[in-house]
């Protein structure tokens, strides 16, 4: 079990040496081999740390690979702990992202710059890998920062596009934010609790703790912080649209199935501190609450298939969150693992789409797809529906449902109604995406010449994804109970007829859809054309405007500190070593004439001065 364990880090970490390492001499072909293989090889010693896991009596371990630091009491190592949760994460990081690495081999084909994009994508596996399996939050913490690196380095992958870095910028930055507050926690933690080991501070905080104290509550606050940030929820959401900049496999990989959700894992790892801070958790719910709605109106209002989806990301983490928020992380880590197989699929789908369409990803310019397209169709038709939560046939409604009756049962009515609501919302973009896509007319050249990719490569990941995508996924249940506190079971006749409000709605959206983008669009076309229609239609096409209200708030008063405080004294002294610097660079500069002469008297002048200081001395 050990060699697997380490293996499931140490192959992607191979990898991305080796094409790091290659300097770009390697082909296409090479550059995509090792990447795919490096993630494949992960997925398979994560198999086989599950089939071990499960020999073993789902037994929780730990193995201690070497001592990190030594300094006082601070003894921090590099270990890992495997559990139920870990092994939940770790099973869609590595199976997941093999099928997404599968597929950038074909979407990769052609582009510039493979060879670096295989080595970021395995140095982000393996960042993650380490931040689910630390036993110690200082290495979950390394993990936390090498994902926001890599997710940098990915989304500004076309850097030569302006606008891309800037999308990489502004997710570094937010993302940033976010981290600094977990390093606060983390600073607490060790302070109050004498320790960052995550078992021996969840045994420490309840009996130094009492439940709503100053400390705990501040200390959660912090890791709630540092959740929202690398999760994409309010007030540090803002980054994850614009991160769609980077290749569509990247979306797929970083903000769809794994670094997004890596604040649902910390929450639900550090649960033991939440519990003793019940005004945070409840803080956790609202926010998500809150982020579902303003991602589901937000993913009404989006022309791009990609934004589409991902602010129906957002919309889904906050589902997570709302979970975490009533107690119900069991039913968050569920909804987390079925997310990852349909909102993949969605994302791989979109990325065929664009391929073959070259490049086109704006739905007012597609359309008439489905005949031409026919396994990319399917594909987005059963991610979806798995999205929609459509009843029985599909995983998503067995975890979506799992998290509204938790809400339920929990005595939290309107964040359960929030869940509702959202569910609705869910159901219409998500029709509205797939008929403005796939079905009528098509409406530009690019439509009109699709033709389908072909290979293993491309059709296997959509094939396992849809699969995975059903009922079927939703048949491998995380093994959590021995890991995480039970949610509240919500039974009886209220749970029950919740679960047919449930139905009804996902259902009901979809008609709604239907009648409304299908046979009515009329009436649509006359909602957006009337003025107030207008202005709405512009709010939730700009996310509600929080980017300029940030830009109001913090952008704009910083560039301004920093222009009255360009010239002040302390910066004019720092600037005096690199002026010094370059006025010796243009003197000396002067000197290379490229004629010899001027090279034999400089060589007779300083011979002469050298000589003249021997004798003098």
């Amino acid at each position: 079990m050990e060699f697997s364990l380490v293996g499931t880090f140490v192959f992607p970490l191979l990898g991305s040496l080796i094409l790091a390492l290659s300097y770009g001499r390697l082909s296409e072909r090479a550059s995509a081999t090792v990447g795919v293989v490096a993630v494949g090889l992960a997925a398979l010693c994560a198999l086989a740390v599950g089939l071990d896991f499960y020999d073993h009596g789902k037994a929780a371990r730990t193995l201690t690979l070497w001592h990190w630091i030594s300094v006082g009491d601070f003894q921090p190592t590099i270990g890992l702990m495997l559990d139920g949760l870990s092994l939940t994460l770790l099973g869609v990081i590595t199976g997941v992202g093999f099928f997404i690495h599968l597929f950038a081999a074909w979407y990769m084909r052609g582009e510039e710059g493979v060879t670096r994009f295989f080595c970021h994508m395995n140095l982000f596996v393996f960042s993650m890998i380490l931040l689910v399996l630390g036993d110690n939050l200082l290495l979950l913490y390394f993990g936390w920062e090498g994902v926001g690196l890599c997710s940098y380095l990915l989304i500004g992958y076309y850097y030569r596009t302006p606008a891309n870095g800037w999308a990489a910028f502004k997710a570094f930055v937010v993302t940033r934010t976010g981290d600094v507050f977990l390093a606060v926690g983390m600073f607490l933690l060790f302070v109050q609790l004498g320790s960052l080991n995550i078992q021996t501070l969840l045994a420490r905080a309840p009996t130094l703790w009492s439940s709503g104290d100053v400390m705990p509550q501040l200390t959660a606050l912090m890791l709630l912080g540092g959740a929202v940030g690398k999760s994409a929820q309010l007030p540090l959401q803002t980054w994850l649209a614009d991160a769609m900049a980077g290749p569509t496999p990247v979306s797929a990989l970083i903000h769809a199935a794994t670094m997004v959700t890596a604040g649902v894992y910390l929450i639900a790892r550090t649960q033991g501190i939440l519990a003793l801070a019940p005004d945070i958790q409840l803080l956790v719910g609202i926010i998500g609450a809150l982020t579902l709605l303003m991602a589901g109106f937000a993913a009404l209002a989006q022309t791009d298939i990609k934004r589409v989806l991902a602010y129906s990301t957002m919309s889904q983490i906050g589902y997570m969150f709302l979970a975490l928020g009533v107690g119900a992380y069991d039913a968050a880590i569920f909804h987390l693992m079925t997310h990852a197989f349909f909102k993949a699929l969605l994302f791989l789908s979109a990325g065929s789409v664009i391929i073959c369409t070259h490049h086109e990803q704006d739905m007012r310019r597609l359309g008439g797809l489905w005949r031409k397209l026919p396994l990319t169709y399917t594909g987005f038709v059963v991610g979806g529906a798995a999205l929609a939560a459509l009843p029985l046939v599909t995983a998503g409604f067995y975890s979506k449902d799992a998290i509204l009756v938790s809400a339920l049962a929990s005595g939290h009515g309107i964040l359960m109604l929030a869940g509702l609501i959202g569910a609705l919302l869910t159901s219409i973009y998500t029709m509205r995406l797939i008929l403005g896509t796939f079905h009528g007319r098509p409406k530009s050249d690019h439509a009109r010449e699709a033709h389908e990719g072909k290979g293993l490569v491309h059709g296997l990941p959509l094939i396992v994804l849809i699969v995975m995508s059903t009922a079927v996924g939703a048949q491998l249940t995380p093994p959590l109970a021995d890991v995480l506190p039970p949610g509240p079971e919500g039974e009886g006749a209220a749970a029950h007829a919740l679960e047919i409000i449930a139905m009804l709605v996902a259902v009901g959206g979809v008609i709604l859809a239907l009648w409304l983008f299908q046979r009515r669009r009329d009436l649509v076309r006359r909602a957006v054309a009337d003025p107030r229609g207008a202005r709405l239609w512009q709010v939730w096409h700009h996310a509600w405007g929080f980017d300029a209200l940030y830009d109001w708030f913090f952008v704009r008063p910083y560039r301004g500190l920093v222009r009255i405080n360009r010239g002040d004294w302390i910066n004019a002294l720092c600037n005096i070593a690199p002026w010094l610097a370059r006025s010796a660079h243009r003197g000396l500069r002067r000197t290379q004439t490229g004629r010899l002469r001027d090279y034999a008297l400089s060589m007779v002048l300083g011979s002469t001065l050298l000589l003249a200081f021997l004798l003098v001395g």
